[in-house]
């Protein structure tokens, strides 16, 4: 049997950080993900899946996911069940996570657009140096 999960899209809103009583920490956060195609009208249609991560996992994405960011999440689905105050079974589907992945850098999401940008430019061509020999340290060599 198999169940695997595999997602990208951006966060809704910034994680929440909780602790169990045990002291385990568990994030919860919503991915909206786009549907790869269109409705008939023409719009793109987009899911929006709760993700519960634990642990070190979780910590992690607290501190450095934020809203909006884009982001792959790997894991499983969990349904669970509880019933509420009125005594009426609630169901939950959620994507309990295992992997998550930052695909965006977190300098580029954090920078002030009014800040001169200061990144070096490239033109694009790796061979723009018209096979020049590189300058590099024997230190640098990971051999």
């Amino acid at each position: 049997m198999l169940n695997r999960v595999i997602l990208i899209g951006r966060l809704t809103k910034d994680p929440e950080l909780r602790y169990t009583p045990n002291g385990i920490a568990t994030t919860q956060f919503t991915l909206a993900v786009d549907r790869p195609f269109t409705s008939q009208g023409g719009e793109r249609e987009t899911d929006f899946l709760p993700i519960v991560t634990w642990r070190q996992l979780a910590e992690t994405c607290a501190n450095y996911l934020k809203k909006g960011r884009l982001t792959a999440v790997e894991g499983r689905v969990q349904v669970r069940n509880y019933e509420n105050s009125e005594g009426k079974r609630i169901y939950v589907t959620e994507i309990v996570a295992d992997n998550v992945r930052f695909l965006e850098g977190n300098r580029e999401s954090q920078r002030d657009p009014n800040e001169p940008d200061h990144r070096p430019r490239h033109d694009g061509d790796p061979f723009r140096d018209d096979g020049k020999p590189i300058d590099i340290d024997d230190d640098d060599l990971p051999f």
